[in-house]
């Protein structure tokens, strides 16, 4: 692991976005909560949260991190056939949480696969870092641009 005793504790974010894409027919059961399994998406917002608690004890190297929130959010989106999901992470420490953010959108797909898988094994899914904030690094985003203001 890498030597981050000398850093200074700063407020960290991490937002990442992922989208698993289906047939219609499994959007249609996500949607109406009829899936054999239950809530699909209720039971990957869960399994995104442990995700992120958990992931130094997924990925090698990674330093445990005390989080203090993460944010999960899902879109159904009829015209792609596909559930985007987005997580923002937030912790104080001496490094950042972007790991984090990507093991949990990771999980949260992950779990929509299993949750469908008996109906649709051809789901495929992406993930990806949105942004970052915090420490020395400061903020980064993929496309250059700064970041959004909120209110």
């Amino acid at each position: 692991m890498v030597d981050v005793g000398g850093k200074a504790e700063t407020e960290r974010l991490a937002r990442a976005a992922g989208s698993i894409f289906m047939q219609p027919a499994t959007l249609a059961l996500v949607r109406s909560g009829d899936a054999r399994k239950g809530d699909v998406l209720g039971v990957a917002r869960i399994a995104a949260i442990q995700g992120a608690k958990r992931t130094s004890d997924l990925i090698p190297l990674c330093h445990p991190i005390a989080l203090t929130r993460v944010e999960v959010d899902f879109l159904m989106d009829e015209e792609a056939s596909a559930v985007h999901c987005q997580v923002t992470a937030h912790t104080v420490g001496r490094t950042g949480v972007e790991m984090e953010a990507l093991t949990a959108v990771s999980t949260a797909l992950l779990t929509v696969y299993d949750m469908l898988k008996a109906v649709d094994r051809g789901m495929r899914f992406e993930v990806r870092l949105l942004e970052k904030a915090g420490g020395k690094s400061g903020h980064w985003r993929p496309d250059g641009q700064p970041p959004a203001v909120s209110g």
